[in-house]
């Protein structure tokens, strides 16, 4: 007798651009593997309910979300988010008030974007070619650079006389959370090592702290290798070392941009999976490729899904279901190797051809 499936409620959240055409994407992928999974003794089936923020209709309302958007949002098991932004929205206007707002609200405190090196896809970087790359950047994702604290005044004294202050915060709650976060998963890799990114020789009180809560978790975890390395010395790292990285752990601004740079060497944004996790699962985690709207793109079927499928693929994973999280993983592997590839990575193929090929994988 075949077991009832497990269900999963996800809320889809395509929002901008591109973000509606991987979100498709990755919602049909879905479906297609929990179709094979209906005959198995662990079958599982996803309900989606998507919902229409974004610029547009902030456009149409003056607000990226409903009001009651969180409310509504958080017994959903998951978040699936495409992307956000428009032209004709200020950036700061669309990111603070619909992706950061979900993410600071829900606690959403480890983002966790692995660095995968896809066959058939050729990397900038030559010693990808014979050398095994792969590395993950776990982002602390709610204080740091990205708080959101200060405000612009003295606008009174005329052209040229307003202030702004932006100020980090660092506490050692949130250091020391996201740093264990990273230590557990680090003695999960083969490679079980540590690289905190800091800038403390500049940053003389929040890097500090930052780096003085390293040195005390690195104490409980004496299995791990560990390295504390300045974000300018990281980035050059990541270009002329990247054998040498496993697990790199930064703060909010530091591994946004450390983890695009991985995410070039590995061939594209678009390839690019993340994960906003709330661990203690409070509230509902967020799955999201980081390739951004792609307005220039955006409704000509040339979009490169894996990011979003590949995020998928991590949202599987924090269901507790590895083994389907592999094969996803492992569609990709099969597509890009066959040589089915979107233009951001020297391809000719559409956003649909790279759907049916991954389908066509998982039968």
């Amino acid at each position: 007798m075949t077991a009832a499936p497990r269900t999963f409620r996800i809320a889809a959240i395509p929002a901008d651009g591109v973000g509606k055409e991987v979100v498709a994407a990755g919602r049909a992928v879905l479906d297609a593997l929990a179709e094979t999974s209906k005959n198995s003794a662990a079958p599982f089936a996803f309900v989606w309910e998507e919902f229409p923020w974004g610029c547009e209709y902030y456009e149409r309302t003056g607000t990226m979300m409903d009001e009651d958007g969180l409310e509504r949002l958080k017994d959903f098991d998951a978040i699936y988010f495409g992307a956000v932004g428009w032209p004709t929205v200020p950036d700061h206007v669309s990111l603070w008030g619909l992706r950061l707002r979900i993410c600071q609200n829900f606690d959403q405190w480890a983002n966790v974007r692995p660095v995968h090196f896809l066959p058939g896809v050729q990397s900038p970087l030559r010693k990808a070619d014979d050398t095994e790359l792969d590395w993950v950047v776990v982002r602390e994702n709610s204080e740091g650079e990205y708080a959101g604290l200060g405000g612009r005044n003295l606008g009174g004294r005329g052209p040229g006389g307003e202030v702004a202050v932006q100020s980090a915060l660092f506490t050692e709650v949130g250091c020391e959370r996201i740093m264990r976060f990273a230590f557990d998963l680090a003695r999960t890799r083969a490679h079980k090592k540590v690289s905190s990114v800091t800038k403390s020789n500049a940053q003389q009180y929040g890097m500090v702290l930052w780096d003085d809560v390293f040195k005390r978790v690195a104490a409980d975890y004496p299995d791990v290798e560990t390295e504390s390395v300045l974000v300018d010395a990281m980035s050059a790292k990541f270009v002329l070392k990247p054998e040498d990285l496993s697990v790199v752990v930064a703060s909010n601004l530091n591994a946004d941009i450390l983890s695009d740079l991985g995410s070039a060497l590995a061939g594209s944004l678009g390839l690019a999976a993340s994960a906003n996790l709330n661990p203690e699962r409070r509230f509902p985690s967020m799955f999201e490729p980081v390739h951004g709207s792609a307005p220039d793109i955006a409704g000509q079927g040339l979009a490169n899904p894996i990011g979003a499928v590949g995020s998928a693929a991590l949202m599987l994973e924090h269901f507790g279901l590895p083994d389907q999280a592999a094969r996803l993983n492992k569609a990709i592997e099969a597509t890009t190797a066959a040589g089915i590839l979107t233009r951001d990575v020297g391809g000719t193929a559409t956003t649909e051809d790279v759907i049916k090929a991954l389908i066509d994988a998982l039968a």
